[in-house]
């Protein structure tokens, strides 16, 4: 199977192949099967991830036991950056949603790498400042927007993140997402999100096959998202 694209936030597509091949050429692979967890929310931040094949979620869990999804990252994505950085514990929990490959860095090759390499600094604060940036406007869309709002944001980021256009306006996201995935990502209740989908299905905006999402009006769902 071909391995989709670095999306235009990741690691792979800031840094230079040389500094990649430097970073990651000798770390040691891991795997994740579905539901599998890579690290919990405390735990102590020993190094960090890049992600090779599969699907890993960034979340959080709330007091009353709800989950919110922070990021969906695909193939590229650097997982657990965050402390290599400053040392601290893990700031929110990964798992997998599909079946995984990582290559993992300790915190101590990062560091002696970084004090060959410094621009290694300066390209991880250039991701950084994406994911802040994210981050912002997801606690926005949470604070500002209607549920349709939310569920359009969900569904637009997945495809800004690993669609691809088929023809015809036609965006397919490929990955499968389920709708809990899309629901905790949205930060509203799954019930919900099914109502909303349902919505855009029998509208022709949205359609589903074998567990893959296709967006067929991309406007339509921006219209969603902006508002009037």
């Amino acid at each position: 199977m071909a391995k989709n694209p670095p999306s235009p936030d990741t690691l792979l597509s800031i840094l230079p192949p040389a500094l990649v091949a430097s970073l990651f050429g000798r770390a040691r692979v891991g795997h994740l099967a579905p539901q599998q967890m890579l690290f919990l929310a405390g735990d102590p931040g020993d190094g960090c991830y890049l992600v090779d094949e599969g699907l890993l979620k960034v979340y959080v869990v709330s007091q009353s036991g709800g989950e919110r999804i922070l990021s969906i990252l695909g193939p590229g994505a650097l997982v657990g950056e965050l402390s290599m950085i400053d040392g601290a514990p893990r700031s929110a929990s990964v798992a997998a949603i599909r079946q995984s490959k990582l290559r993992f860095i300790g915190r101590a090759a990062f560091d002696a790498l970084a004090r060959t390499q410094p621009e290694l600094y300066r390209h991880l604060a250039t991701m950084l400042a994406r994911r802040l940036r994210d981050i912002d406007d997801a606690m926005a869309a949470t604070s500002f927007l209607p549920l349709k709002g939310r569920t359009a944001r969900a569904v637009l980021s997945l495809a800004e993140a690993f669609g691809k256009d088929v023809g015809a306006g036609r965006i397919l996201i490929r990955q499968k997402v389920s709708q809990s995935d899309i629901a905790a990502l949205a930060g509203i209740a799954r019930e919900h999100v099914s109502r909303i989908l349902q919505d855009w299905t029998r509208r022709s905006v949205l359609t589903r096959l074998a567990g893959y999402y296709c967006l067929e009006d991309k406007a339509a769902l921006e219209r969603e998202r902006d508002g009037p």
